[in-house]
């Protein structure tokens, strides 16, 4: 009995020693995100695509007379300036031929002379009575047709010396021998293609935009372009041409832009072109990750004080176009106000937050870099 009453008596005093348990907190931790503020700034509204380029100026060189070619001074990838040699053909029939037309000129011209004084004679015996008018109009209608026979001769021996100049095939214009259809010893006939010459200097870009784009452009618009051709250049032009349908394949609308190159660009390469539709000279504007799709619709969580804490609240916001990593918002939040950045997709109403990192301004909307989203 006595060690029973011992054993009460310790069990007693262990749990008078007992230290009263630590209470937890109630609810989960809060959530660790970065906020930024709303801010206002100019807003560029673009229409963004990615296209072609074609040379405005890409000729086929053909063959201007027949004739075998006896030599070829160019190659593809070469370089070739305006009125360059870029191949010989042979001229030596056409020497022999104008050298006969030239002698024909000759001969007429010793007839012509030698009708000229018989009139002259004529027309003196005439006016003395001791000839007839009608041999003297005889021997004027003969000088007027041997002068009609030297003038062919001569037509012919223009066209002559032509046929032999076009036995040098020259470059009609400056740029880059994409082509060559000939070697040494073949013979070429009236029209054959030789060459395939490019240039780079005048370009035109092939622009697909959506048909939904339609009804916000048009001819004369500004375009900016650029190239991975030409890294840190921007490229101003202009609309100069709509196609009148859309695109069956592709339901795209055909926008044709004309621009220099300055031979930085090269035909059959891309480029990035942007249209100004819209300019806002202020505009509000959150970061992309700060908008987030509920089932309330697209709302943003604006970072308030609720009872010494932080808590996030929401806000049904209308979204506008977005660019360089922001977005404009329409409707829903004030200038100044501060909201969840990233992190904010992990948020609900009245979530408490953490704030990971103090106040940084919103990044301002770089002109000319946007597109147009559905609202």
């Amino acid at each position: 009995m006595t060690r029973l009453l011992l054993l009460c008596a310790l069990l007693a005093l262990s749990a008078c020693g007992k230290k009263p348990e630590d209470k937890k907190p109630s609810g989960p931790p809060p959530t660790l995100i970065t906020v930024t503020t709303v801010k206002s700034g100019a807003f560029e509204v673009t229409e963004d695509t990615l296209g072609t380029l074609e040379a405005v100026i890409n000729s086929k060189i053909g063959a201007e007379v027949a004739g075998k070619v006896i030599a070829v001074r160019v190659v593809a990838g070469t370089p070739v300036k305006q009125g360059e040699t870029l191949a010989v053909i042979d001229a030596g029939d056409f020497l022999l031929q104008n050298q006969v037309e030239q002698a024909e000129v000759k001969r007429l011209e010793a007839l012509l002379a030698q009708q000229e004084k018989l009139v002259e004679r004529q027309q003196s015996l005439v006016a003395r009575g001791f000839l007839s008018r009608n041999a003297a109009d005889d021997a004027a209608a003969q000088r007027a047709a041997i002068s009609e026979q030297l003038a062919a001769a001569r037509a012919r021996t223009n066209i002559g010396k032509r046929a032999v100049a076009k036995t040098t095939v020259t470059a009609p214009f400056s740029g880059v021998i994409e082509s060559r259809m000939i070697a040494a010893g073949d013979y070429v006939k009236l029209g054959d293609p030789l060459f395939q010459l490019v240039s780079n200097q005048r370009l035109r870009a092939h622009l697909p935009f959506p048909e939904s784009a339609a009804p916000l452009l048009a001819r004369g618009q500004p375009v900016r372009l650029t190239s991975p051709q030409a890294p840190g250049k921007v490229f101003t032009a202009s609309i100069a041409d709509i196609r009148p349908a859309v695109t069956e394949s592709s339901r795209a609308l055909g926008v044709i832009v004309d621009l220099d190159g300055a031979g930085l660009l090269r035909a059959g390469g891309t480029v990035n072109a942007s249209v100004r539709i819209a300019a806002k000279a202020a505009a509000l504007v959150v970061p992309e990750q700060s908008v987030v799709l509920r089932p309330a619709g697209k709302v943003v969580y604006a970072i308030v004080e609720t009872e010494g804490k932080r808590t996030a609240e929401q806000r049904i916001v209308q979204a506008g176009a977005k660019k360089g990593g922001v977005i404009e918002i329409l409707a829903g939040l004030q200038e100044g106000e501060i909201v969840a950045q990233d992190g904010a997709g992990f948020l609900t109403h009245g979530a408490t937050v953490s704030i990971k990192a103090p106040l940084s301004p919103s990044p301002s909307p770089a002109r000319g870099e946007g597109s147009v989203v559905s609202r």
